[in-house]
This record gives C-alpha cells, structure tokens and sequence, in this order.
C-alpha cells in the first residue's frame, strides 16, 4: 500500500459513485435532481477530505494509517450507495 494506490483508490471509488449518481437521473424521472445533486456533492466533499487526509502529515506506520483509511473510503462511500439507494426507492413508490 502506498500513497498513489491510496489517491487512486478514492479517486476511482467516488467518481464511480457520481457516475452512478448521473446515470440514476438520467434513467429514472422519478428521482429528483435536487436529491441526486445533494448526493453528488456530498462525494465532493468527502473526496476533498479523504484527499487532505491523504496529504496530510502522517504519525506512525504509513502501512496502518493507509490501511484505515482505505476501510474510511469504503465505508463512507458505502453510506452514500444507500442514501442513493433510500432515494431511489421512495421515488418509484
């Protein structure tokens, strides 16, 4: 694990959130844009965090620091899939 694996790690995993996030507007009418484009911006938000963490200055072992915050990414960006989810859902009910 290093800090480029790391980078494109939370690169990859919340640019797929907010391609996700446009292909629910696009397909599904139902689903408001405000309530996508809350969500989009929340993954904006958590990427700019996620990536001053990142640079940020590190104390202790780089392999552990990394490896937390990989399972941060994972897990906050999980929590977004299900606000996706919770949304979708109401707008088809």
């Amino acid at each position: 694990m290093n800090l480029r694996d790391i980078k494109k790690d939370i690169e990859y995993v919340l640019s797929a959130f907010v391609e996700d996030c446009s292909v629910v507007a696009c397909v599904n009418p139902k689903v408001t844009d405000a309530n996508v484009s809350e969500l989009m911006e929340e993954a904006i938000d958590l990427y700019n965090e996620l990536r001053d963490k990142v640079n940020g200055k590190i104390e202790g072992s780089k392999k552990t620091y990394y490896n937390e915050l990989r399972k941060e990414v994972l897990a906050k960006t999980d929590a977004l899939y299900s606000k996706l989810s919770t949304a979708v859902k109401e707008a088809v009910k």
